[in-house]
């Protein structure tokens, strides 16, 4: 398997500023601010019904009962049920509201990331586990849930709550107010402690997470299943496995327990302050202090425990916003990828494309710290003609052919479609204009009908036939028990390399680009399958520019044009005659494939 590779962009150096990064959590709310506001107004309206229970308790305890009052006890009585029906009404509606626009914004950064990474070139992902990729969408945004859902509401709820039970405590009696909140400022103290701790931690949870999903991704494929069973690995790789899931269970063990007991003391401190309250006024009571009545004490402590739960949760949610912190620097890090091939501002839309292709003094690099991939490429395909390129491997010929379709960019000189540079048109004329088919056929776990129509969605099923029976496939199709709506199974496995090839072609074909990219298009089949698929392929490019990427020459013979790529520059050129009696390079290469041709 590959080793763990990470994506080589790194953030910048204050990218974990946390100042900064809260600003951007908040902007993620900013579409839905409407909705936040009202539920604003239903945790306003739940507070002050909360804290306003104690009240009518303490004028059921010092006035209602000992004056016998049986009308206004009804009526506070009747007050405090319906004070629990409304603060329950508005929890609900609360709890609607925040988790609906939790789950928007949920979905708005699943997207956001899902679309930046569709736009990435194709060097990212040669350099990226799909599987990492996998756990920044699943794992990290799915980690987010508890946060962009409940947090922001629970904190806004519970500052709230707790804000409005300071007022009233005050209002009540001040300097039982005093006594309650002294350790105030050291509970919020090990609350960020805590959080700060458990930041860390997830970071490195995360981390593994994605370990262990770019291995599962990897070894549970039908690819990697094949590997390791044939290679005698099945042992090793669950062994493997298992040593990546004893260090997550390490990791979560650490990011639960962290700061419990700091979290417990608080917990025990708070729940002991009742009793510091009835001390402290019986102390008061006994010396000479201030009379406090029962109704007030009662109404207080009542008071202490509704802020209770509301403090408790409050710091509890600050150390799961110091959490979350983590995880959203990680979705940040892919939002904030730089995007190697864009459009332009103003990008040119051909409406009708003749498919004539000009490599211009082409140059490409992977990075600046390797040499060149391609070196001075000057090469013309008039619309309609065909071009072979072939040599050894690693000599840039399939990385030549990608940049027609902007699967990468040149860093020199530029290649011209009907005149206009690739990178001044827009996607969709790039779309229409090239189609692909590479060495590594890609097939969905869908019906064959699915695969085809990915090409074109609304094509018809005469289409389908059509394009199948071009790609010398449709006689196969229509034998299977199900014909086109034949599942082809996890990366088109239920098929053999040839079938899954002529798959390929034909999606391609039904497209009907201009121009066709054939990256060893015919690679996986046999003679007699090969020769077919090659007559189609033939008698399909009378009306396309075709560009031939392959290692099998016989393929290419009856090409215009062939180039001979030899360490990125163009070694040769010219016709298959033409090379042949140059006896040069490529002479030598049909020789050499002559002498790999099985005999009969």
């Amino acid at each position: 398997m590959h080793p763990d590779r990470e994506p080589s962009w790194t953030p910048p150096a204050d990218a974990g500023e946390q100042p900064r990064q809260v600003r951007r959590i908040l902007r993620l709310f900013r579409p839905y601010r409407g909705r936040l506001a009202v539920v604003g107004l239903l945790v306003g309206a739940s507070s002050l019904v909360s804290v306003a229970t104690p009240f009518l308790l303490r004028e059921t305890l010092d006035v209602a009962i000992p004056q016998g009052r049986t009308g206004l006890l009804g009526l506070l009585a009747l007050g405090m049920i319906l004070s629990a029906v409304l603060a329950g009404v508005f929890g609900v509606l609360q709890t609607l509201i925040s988790t609906t626009v939790g789950q928007r914004v949920m979905h708005d950064l699943r997207a956001a990331v899902y679309g930046r990474l569709q736009r990435m070139s194709l060097a990212f992902f040669t350099r990226t586990r799909t599987g990492e990729v996998q756990s920044r969408i699943a794992n990290d945004i799915g980690g987010m849930q508890a946060t962009v859902t409940s947090t922001a509401t629970s904190l806004v709820s519970n500052a709230t709550s707790v804000v409005a039970t300071i007022v009233a405590m005050v209002a009540l009696d001040w300097r039982l107010t005093i006594v309650s909140l002294l350790l105030l400022p050291l509970f919020v103290w090990i609350s960020r402690r805590v959080g700060n701790e458990r930041k860390k931690i997830t970071t490195q949870r995360q981390k593994q997470m994605a370990a262990m999903a770019a291995t599962v991704t990897e070894s549970l494929s039908v690819s990697g299943i094949l590997l390791g069973r044939t290679m005698g690995r099945s042992d090793s790789l669950t062994e493997s496995f298992a040593t990546e899931s004893e260090r997550l269970v390490d990791l979560e063990v650490r990011a639960n327990m962290a700061g419990r007991w700091r979290m417990a003391v608080i917990t025990i401190v708070m729940a002991a302050m009742p009793a510091v309250i009835y001390w402290t006024a019986g102390i008061a009571l006994r010396f000479g202090g201030p009379e406090v009545s029962l109704g007030t004490i009662v109404a207080f402590v009542s008071l202490q425990q509704g802020l209770f739960r509301p403090a408790v949760s409050l710091l509890a949610t600050g150390v799961q916003i110091q959490t979350s912190l983590a995880l959203f620097q990680r979705i940040f890090e892919y939002l904030d990828l730089p995007v190697d091939i864009t459009e332009r501002e103003r990008p040119v839309h051909l409406d009708s494309i003749k498919g004539e292709v000009r490599f211009e003094d082409v140059e490409f690099r992977y990075d600046d710290k390797g040499g060149p991939v391609l070196d001075g490429i000057d090469v013309a395909v008039p619309a309609g003609g065909s071009l072979a390129v072939v040599g050894p491997t690693g000599a840039g010929k399939s990385t030549l052919g990608y940049l027609v379709p902007r699967l990468y960019d040149v860093t020199g000189g530029r290649v011209t479609l009907d005149g206009v540079d690739v990178r001044d048109l827009d996607f969709d004329t790039l779309a229409r204009a090239v189609g692909v088919v590479s060495q590594e056929t890609y097939l969905f776990h869908a019906s064959v009908a699915d695969n085809l129509r990915f090409a074109k969605p609304d094509a018809t099923d005469e289409e389908l036939r059509a394009a199948a029976g071009a790609a010398q496939i449709h006689d196969h199709i229509a034998a299977l028990p199900d014909g086109y709506d034949t599942i082809v199974g996890e990366r088109g496995h239920r098929f053999s390399g040839g079938e899954k090839q002529r798959l390929a072609i034909a999606r391609t074909i039904l497209r009907d680009p201009p121009v066709l990219i054939l990256d060893e298009a015919t690679s996986a089949l046999d003679t007699r399958t090969e020769a077919a698929v090659q007559e189609a392929i033939d008698a399909l490019s009378a009306d396309r520019t075709t560009i031939t990427i392959a290692h099998r020459l016989s393929t290419v013979r009856d090409a215009d044009q062939i180039v001979v790529l030899d360490s990125g520059r163009v070694a040769e050129r010219g016709s298959h005659e033409e090379l042949l009696d140059r006896d040069g390079r490529y002479a030598a290469l049909v020789r050499r494939d002559a002498q790999l041709q099985p005999t009969n």
